[in-house]
């Protein structure tokens, strides 16, 4: 009986140990590329387009584009998308988020990032942070996943507001009206202004 407790006993605190590990990986990798792209938002020397491709080169391999663009589109209307519009919308959803991404980011350049207790919940990590500047503090949440190689963010919450949420409600009242060709010309158009 006591060494069925010595392994049960043993089993639950290496368990531990990988859930702090995996929580520990996901914050250091996290912390590091939005530390690498504050650095470059204090470069005031660089050309804008120059400063934006040097934040997506950093934050393109933590971000699953591809997933954010599935899951925005949702159990409803991706599984039965052609595979070229697939890939269609994908691009134009990835570049709209990108666009998103530096657009916000103009708005936070001289906010300190507070981070929070990471969270395991299943086989997920969340991490929180908040933005706070001398007039204002913004909750966030970033959620990631393990994939084959690295933690990589498949949604992100702004004040408790899911990004993917968001465009899953405003995808499915286009195509609720419309077909998804409606939904790639509206991606289009955004892309273009």
């Amino acid at each position: 009986m006591a060494n069925l407790l010595y392994v049960v006993f043993s089993l639950l605190l290496i368990s531990q140990i990988v859930v702090a590990d995996d929580k520990s990986i996901a914050e250091k990798l996290l912390k590091s590329k939005i530390d690498a792209v504050y650095e470059v938002l204090q470069k005031k020397e660089l050309e804008p387009d120059e400063r934006d491709n040097q934040v997506i080169d950093i934050v393109s391999p933590i971000f699953d584009f591809p997933l954010m663009a599935k899951l925005a589109l949702g159990r409803k209307y991706w599984p039965d998308m052609p595979k070229e519009k697939k890939e269609s919308y994908s691009k134009l959803f990835t570049k709209r988020l990108q666009d998103s991404y530096l657009a916000e980011l103009t708005l936070y350049e001289d906010q300190k990032v507070v981070y929070k207790t990471p969270v395991k919940i299943k086989k997920k990590i969340h991490i929180p942070t908040e933005l706070i500047s001398k007039s204002n503090k913004i909750h966030m949440l970033y959620k990631l996943y393990k994939s084959k190689d690295s933690w990589k963010i498949y949604d992100v919450e702004i004040q408790g507001v899911s990004i993917i949420s968001t465009y899953r409600s405003q995808f499915s009242h286009i195509l609720e009206k419309g077909t998804i060709d409606d939904l790639l010309l509206k991606l289009e158009k955004v892309k273009d202004q």
